[in-house]
């Protein structure tokens, strides 16, 4: 091991500590904070904060410690252990001692143990990027899932049912007409990377807002042009941009209405052009901001 414990870098460990990471002691099992942990994120070294292991390897094993069947690639060293049997594993950026991994066990496909102690540990939970909910329909929902999939800052999105009366409709309900509802594209974004305007610029490039209850070929109420706002500042967007394709000519039939229940499409609809390796035939992208 390096002789790292006092340099400025890492950090400055109490005597529990000193006595597992530095002179390669071992907590007593069950007492350890990490051992029942089940927060997402990754686990770093507590003496130098370099990242060691994800949450989604950590697993159940009744050992008393915390278990991994997998390390970050790099960041773990094997060392035989001082007792000429088990292997030792430390941290690969300052040496800190970890614990042993143990192999044959047969706890999980990858049949490795990391048998960590806590007290060599951090925790850095996963911070998932604030996301905002939009609405979009504009025709055969599998067109525009198509464009929107592409659009950078969409984190998802799924194809399915808005606007009607009947809860939980079917494909073949909706397509009969006597829903109500309309084919609809959930569009999950975060906000720091596109906004709701660029997304309602895209729906109306991709569709022609002046078709009443149709789009191209596909004709009926389930194929009009609809968006279903999450918030007033959604609402007053889409207002905005209706308003100036107008003023240039372009009439628009889109429907503006606060978003009621969605109702999720079956699997086979879900990124279709995706799964069958087409195009959209009746969703074609046309400038006009």
């Amino acid at each position: 091991m390096n002789s790292n414990a006092q340099n400025q870098e890492y950090k400055k460990l109490n005597e529990k500590e000193t006595h597992v990471i530095i002179n390669k002691g071992t907590e007593k099992p069950f007492t350890g904070k990490f051992e029942k942990h089940q927060e997402k994120g990754s686990y770093l070294c507590k003496q130098c904060g370099a990242s060691l292991y994800l949450s989604q390897d950590k697993f159940e094993s009744n050992c008393g410690w915390p278990s991994f069947d997998d390390e970050i690639k790099g960041a773990i060293t094997r060392v035989p252990d001082a007792d000429g049997q088990r292997t030792e594993i430390t941290c690969r950026h300052c040496g800190g001692h970890l614990g042993h991994v143990f192999q044959g066990e047969q706890y999980t496909q990858k049949n490795t143990r990391h048998c960590v102690n806590s007290i060599s540990l951090d925790f850095q939970a996963f911070t998932l990027p604030k996301t905002e909910t939009a609405y979009f329909a504009s025709g055969c929902f599998w067109g525009t899932q198509y464009h929107f999939e592409k659009q950078e800052g969409v984190i998802s999105s799924r194809v399915g049912y808005m606007g009607g009366d009947i809860p939980n409709p079917n494909y073949q309900m909706v397509c009969a007409g006597n829903t109500g509802h309309a084919e609809t594209l959930e569009v999950i974004f975060n906000p720091s990377i596109t906004s709701f305007e660029t997304l309602a610029k895209l729906y109306f490039e991709t569709h022609d807002p002046s078709q009443i209850n149709r789009q191209g070929p596909d004709v009926g109420t389930q194929y009009r042009s609809a968006v279903f706002y999450s918030n007033d500042a959604q609402k007053e967007t889409i207002k905005k941009l209706a308003q100036f394709l107008e003023s240039n000519n372009i009439p628009v039939a889109t429907e503006i209405l606060a978003a009621p229940t969605f109702y999720t499409a079956e699997d086979n609809h879900q990124n279709y052009y995706k799964k069958t390796g087409g195009n959209p035939y009746c969703h074609i992208y046309k400038k006009k901001f």
